[in-house]
């Protein structure tokens, strides 16, 4: 299902970049790899996201081997997922990732691929299989990188997803036993069992409330 998501958003967004880049190199082409990326920057800086891919596209095209390109990519990254783009964000990442392979950056990559997933998450009552992906992608980090710098947010992240998935097993648990369904209420009721929460821990949610930590 990400797949095939991933690989339309991948066609859509060359689309649309091709449409940026084709307006942009009627006016300025031949740049060097320094300048396009200086372009991506601004374009970073003053929230014009369609203009920084756009000169990334210029850059990418003239300078396919410049080492601005994987900077480029991270900054475009981090870029649309402070715009809440989280798509977006994760087709930089997976660029990156195709490209570069492994490298020392391993980490922060699978981090910021992780913190997309995360704030994804809109609705707690709504987005089960996405919380339930998280937590193994969290669950597999940690066990990774053990040492890792980001580790503490990684189990404040962790943490959060498991309240929210606990306290959707008990609101449709409830929700069971209101029309009589106790078979059902049980199954749900027993998804908690062993869990490192419990109900007493958890203050019901207000709406987006998972992404406050990085606020």
């Amino acid at each position: 299902m990400f797949q095939g998501k991933y690989l339309f958003l991948g066609l859509l967004f060359a689309v649309v970049l091709s449409g940026c880049g084709k307006e942009s190199s009627e006016v300025e082409f031949g740049k060097s790899a320094l300048y396009w990326y200086q372009k991506v920057g601004k374009g970073i800086a003053h929230e014009q996201l369609d203009k920084a891919d756009s000169a990334f596209v210029s850059l990418k095209s003239e300078h396919m081997h410049s080492p601005f390109i994987p900077k480029a990519m991270l900054l475009l990254a981090k870029g649309h997922m402070d715009n809440e783009e989280y798509l977006l964000a994760n087709y930089y990442l997976d660029a990156y990732a195709k490209r570069y392979g492994a490298t020392q950056a391993d980490e922060t990559i699978a981090f910021l691929k992780l913190k997309a997933l995360f704030f994804s998450v809109k609705d707690v009552y709504k987005d089960q299989k996405l919380i339930m992906d998280t937590i193994a992608k969290a669950s597999s980090y940690r066990l990774r990188y053990p040492n890792s710098e980001y580790l503490s947010l990684v189990n404040t992240m962790l943490i959060r997803l498991q309240m929210s998935q606990y306290l959707l097993n008990e609101n449709i648990a409830a929700l069971y036993e209101r029309t009589g369904k106790k078979k059902a209420a049980k199954i749900y009721r027993a998804k908690n069992k062993g869990s490192v929460v419990e109900l007493k821990d958890i203050t019901p949610p207000k709406k987006d409330w998972i992404g406050k930590i990085f606020d």
